[in-house]
């Protein structure tokens, strides 16, 4: 499982024209699932986004999470996050989850985010969706949650 996250000031996404998920200070996450991708998987990467300290403290320092600061967290599901990339000039998609399982997965993303957190707002799985964000810095980060094969 990836996500890409990066702190905003404000991001929104929208879908048919409606608004569907805004926030404003926070971490926008996209979001893809990969074939193996497991529930336990989605749980720490969950944490992971909540407890990752990219929020400035009174030092100007990297030392705040999302938690501490009580932002809001947009989780955009966005499957070519997983696309193989290293050959040719088009990405293969191979390694994404079926979009059965993509769902799923999401879904469960969801779920457990309400239940922890309860200042999120989301993507819709599947839709065409524009996503606009003021990227607070710009800070960005990967993460990462794999199988322990």
């Amino acid at each position: 499982m990836i996500s890409i996250i990066q702190r905003v000031s404000q991001a929104k996404v929208t879908v048919d024209g409606i608004d569907i998920g805004v926030i404003n200070q926070g971490i926008m996450a996209l979001l893809a699932v990969e074939r193996n991708d497991t529930e336990q998987q989605a749980d720490r990467l969950l944490e992971r986004i909540l407890n990752y300290r990219i929020f400035a403290d009174d030092n100007d320092k990297m030392n705040l999470s999302l938690r501490d600061i009580n932002g809001g967290l947009l989780i955009v599901p966005q499957f070519t996050l997983a696309a193989d990339t290293e050959k040719g000039n088009r990405p293969s998609f191979g390694p994404s989850a079926p979009p059965e399982q993509g769902l799923v997965l999401f879904n469960y993303v969801q779920q457990q985010a309400l239940k922890i957190y309860p200042s999120c707002q989301f993507g819709q799985f599947g839709a065409d969706m524009q996503v606009a964000l003021i990227n607070d810095g710009p800070i960005t980060f990967t993460l990462r949650c794999q199988n322990k094969a």
